[in-house]
């Protein structure tokens, strides 16, 4: 098992990571001091994979819990199923010491984060993370959200989990359509911080899609501790170091928007929001290494990742990119490579370039 610490003074985590670990969770709970009484939100479609392991583990550990489901969709993370929530939490919570266990992918994460940050000002939560994505990146930070009908995670707030449990035999059952949605956020670590990471996913990516302990452990870990670091170093994005973590976001979570969550995952939106913002950036010059440009381009298409966008109108991403919490001061904000392992920050990018680049990736 590995372990890294992120580092935030009173609010230090670890992130432990391998695999069959989850054992070791009522450990940890008790350490932690957190409370004996577990309430777990996740979805009925994990609850069948995955509740039967967290119970059993539960129970040995002496740890009272309950489930609530909700349904396995981006929709999860509205206003009305999170108050709805709310509500049964307070009903469990009453004459007990209760926390919360996030065992799901991002959109339990940040459902169930969100719940914790807002009840009762604030109690403790564990993210249990059941996807790639999930174990890569979604599950640590500290961003919690809801969404709105405009646009996505516009609600919410920066609330850190008590600990982090990556258990990679939770990614055993997941579907290859999920396990590429995963690897488009590790590719974006390897373009915004990490090179030998980037060439590590593009020797392979093919074990990786075939669930390879070690191959999965180490990206992983990499992406793991890449993120942990800068979100110590800058944990509300005010310092401007955390921004890069948006790099293919502002795109990708506008596409996400325009197809109303359903017409592409949020990885696989990313994929087409950094290849967006990499025809930005050749746009700007910023970007001109075209052989850096093909091996991006290549590596999101092997992995089989979408490279245009179907079915959707410029106009609707465009409105939906409009909404964007990135805008500073009026002024759009986008991430944008200069090579691989290394990335800018750009604001207020003409809105013709932005919509000539997405045009271009339309079809």
């Amino acid at each position: 098992m590995k372990k890294i610490k992120l580092n935030l003074g009173k609010r230090n985590y670890s992130i432990l990571i391998g695999n069959r670990i989850l054992k070791n969770l009522p450990g940890c709970i008790k350490k932690l001091n957190i409370g004996r009484d577990a309430l777990i939100i996740t979805n009925p479609k994990i609850k069948k994979i995955a509740g039967a392991k967290l119970e059993n583990s539960l129970k040995k550990g002496g740890i009272s819990y309950r489930f609530e489901c909700v349904p396995d969709s981006e929709k999860s993370k509205s206003q009305r199923i999170a108050f709805k929530l709310i509500d049964k939490v307070s009903k469990y919570a009453k004459g007990k010491r209760v926390f919360i266990i996030a065992l799901g992918g991002g959109v339990i994460g940040d459902l169930s984060g969100f719940i914790a940050s807002v009840y009762k000002r604030g109690i403790p939560y564990i993210q249990i993370p059941t996807t790639l994505l999930g174990q890569i990146d979604s599950s640590i930070g500290g961003k919690v959200a809801i969404d709105l009908d405009c646009g996505k995670n516009l609600v919410g707030a920066f609330y850190q989990p008590s600990l982090v449990l990556c258990d990679i035999s939770l990614l055993k059952s997941l579907p290859k359509k999920q396990l590429r949605a995963g690897l488009a956020e590790a590719v974006k670590y390897g373009i915004i911080k990490d090179k030998l990471l980037f060439s590590y996913i593009e020797k392979n990516y093919s074990n990786i899609l075939n669930l390879n302990n070690q191959n999965l452990e180490h990206i992983i870990n990499k992406c793991a501790a890449i993120k942990a670091k800068i979100v110590s170093l800058d944990e509300k994005e005010k310092k401007g170091i955390r921004t890069i973590l948006n790099y293919g976001h502002t795109i990708g979570h506008a596409i996400e928007t325009a197809g109303r969550f359903k017409a592409y995952t949020h990885g696989e939106a990313i994929a087409l929001g950094m290849l967006a913002a990499q025809r930005i950036a050749g746009k700007l010059k910023i970007f001109t290494n075209q052989k850096e440009e093909k091996r991006i381009t290549d590596i999101l298409a092997n992995i089989g990742l979408p490279s245009k966008i179907k079915g959707l109108k410029l106009n609707s991403i465009i409105k939906a990119q409009s909404f964007d919490k990135k805008f500073i001061h009026g002024k759009n904000r986008f991430v944008l490579p200069k090579a691989i392992g290394r990335v800018i920050i750009k604001e207020g990018i003409p809105l013709k370039i932005i919509q000539k680049s997405v045009e271009s990736l339309r079809e």
